[in-house]
């Protein structure tokens, strides 16, 4: 029996000023995302998992930016799978709240600028790079 895969799906938001929104969880600067549910369509899911993470209520949802794999061990199923994940470019105003989700070990949500990018990727994880370079390379 081969490795797991897991669906997920998850946003690289921007703002007006195209700040991008990060979540700050488990003590690494990462962006919102999660896994499929059943019978979900994947771009459903990836606005269903930035809504909940981070409490925004309006998002305009663009095109798929990247699709990104990395392989962890599940708590929960212990062992190892493969996470494949599609990244969407997505908008949001400022002037929403944000709100941690901290049932999923949220601690907190940033609007982070260009100038503050490279600091925050220092401490993410390698398919966060990848997301964001993504969009760098294309803008």
């Amino acid at each position: 029996m081969g490795i797991q895969t897991i669906i997920a799906a998850g946003g690289l938001v921007l703002n007006e000023k195209n700040d991008i929104l990060m979540i700050f969880r488990r003590g690494k600067w990462d962006l919102p995302k999660g896994k499929l549910d059943e019978g979900e369509k994947i771009e459903d899911c990836a606005v269903r998992e930035v809504m909940e993470e981070t409490g925004l209520t309006q998002l305009d949802l663009g095109r798929l930016l990247v699709i990104t794999q990395h392989t962890y061990f599940d708590q929960w199923i212990k062992k190892d799978v493969i996470k494949q994940t599609y990244w969407y470019l997505m908008k949001a105003s400022l002037d929403q709240p944000l709100v941690p989700q901290t049932t999923e070990d949220i601690e907190s949500i940033e609007w982070v600028s260009k100038s503050q990018l490279s600091e925050r990727l220092e401490n993410s994880y390698d398919t966060i790079v990848e997301v964001v370079s993504k969009l760098i390379v294309e803008s």
